[in-house]
């Protein structure tokens, strides 16, 4: 089952965007549900995950404090509420899961991408 990642939009730095992901924590597979970046001319980047079940969650360290990911069982889907952005949080986001029992921020870890939602922060 593909993921579908939506909520992005323009918004000036120091602003909050929340973006959330449908399908997510559908099959035994998705152990972990992450999101993850990619600016213009760069890598996908980790961003940030939560395990599925126990609801543990992890963050790279460019967005700790800041970013808050976040699940519902109930409407299968994996949020992540962005506070206090930054022009360099400039990126199409995705979400993604993993099998992974160990809690991976590799992307090749990671399946069921689906398209990402573009957030475009203004200095």
């Amino acid at each position: 089952v593909q993921l579908q990642a939506f909520g992005g939009g323009l918004v000036q730095a120091g602003g909050s965007l929340r973006l959330s992901c449908a399908g997510a924590g559908r099959t035994t597979s998705d152990v972990f549900m992450g999101w993850f970046r990619q600016a213009p001319g760069k890598e996908r980047e980790f961003v940030a995950r939560i395990r599925w079940r126990e609801g543990i969650k992890y963050y790279a360290d460019s967005v700790k404090g800041r970013f808050t990911i976040s699940r519902d069982g109930v409407k299968n889907t994996v949020d992540l509420q962005m506070n206090s952005l930054k022009p360099e949080d400039t990126a199409v986001y995705y979400c993604a899961a993993s099998a992974s029992t160990w809690g991976s921020t590799k992307v090749v870890d990671y399946h069921s991408w689906g398209q990402g939602t573009l957030v475009t922060v203004s200095s």
